[in-house]
């Protein structure tokens, strides 16, 4: 099989590529760096000519309100490319809880961009996953004044990034499901306890202060960041991989 994956020299994308290929498939890297240009549409047809399938792990450079002008034209350009090369399956790669949180604009872009991708004509399949464990050092930078860090108790089910690629190449492999799947890890955790563990693991002279107002995920009100009934839940343990990358 074909694959494109757009976004493909990044945190998800360059451990999806390798996983493909050692599975025998034809991979592309598709970014900025090969000549891929999602925002103007430069070098879609090259990256995409003769994929069954394309794999959208890319993010908007910024998390306020451009980014919903960032996903509208970036899946129109993708989407009319797929079709023009005869792509059989689009498959994107989203967030759980993300038509929930309306209050975030980066939650309310990623939704546009589920809604585009379900009206193209192209068969679909969207991969929702919780907060990548690698993220939570910068979640903990959004919100630290010296040696304090304001996190609130929003509950978190919080899974790591080889087994978000995990899923997203079963799926990408796999006919497409014109739905979508979650996929979290394995523990459901308050925001304020995650940072906690996170301190002592890296042993760093930080103290974890609850606070409900603080950062990006104050606005977020009870489980909405928890996977539902039927999630792929992942095997990794937030605690097993710190003692692991630390």
């Amino acid at each position: 099989m074909k694959i494109t994956v757009i976004g493909g020299t990044g945190l998800i994308g360059s451990q999806l590529v390798s996983r493909l290929r050692g599975a025998g498939h034809e991979v592309v890297a598709a970014s900025l760096s090969t000549g891929v240009d999602l925002l103007t549409g430069e070098g879609l047809d090259r990256a995409l000519a003769g994929a069954d399938t394309v794999v959208n792990v890319t993010n908007s450079p910024t998390f306020d309100e451009a980014s919903p002008d960032f996903f509208r034209t970036t899946m129109g350009h993708l989407l009319a490319a797929g079709e023009r090369a005869g792509v059989r399956h689009q498959v994107i790669l989203s967030i759980v809880g993300v038509d929930r949180v309306p209050q975030l604009d980066y939650y309310r872009a990623k939704t546009l961009q589920e809604e585009l991708l379900r009206q193209g004509s192209t068969a679909y399949s969207i991969v929702r996953a919780t907060q990548f464990f690698e993220f939570m050092d910068a979640v903990m930078s959004w919100s630290t004044e010296g040696h304090t860090v304001r996190l609130p108790s929003t509950l978190v089910q919080p899974i790591a990034a080889v087994d978000v690629v995990e899923a997203l190449a079963d799926v990408a492999t796999a006919p497409p499901r014109n739905g979508i799947l979650d996929v979290a890890g394995p523990d459901v955790l308050p925001l304020d306890e995650l940072g906690r563990l996170t301190v002592s693991a890296s042993q760093d002279h930080l103290t974890v202060v609850t606070d409900e107002k603080a950062g990006m995920f104050a606005a977020v009100e009870g489980d909405v960041l928890v996977a539902g009934p039927g999630a792929r839940v992942a095997p990794t343990r937030y605690e097993d991989w710190l003692s692991a990358s630390r």
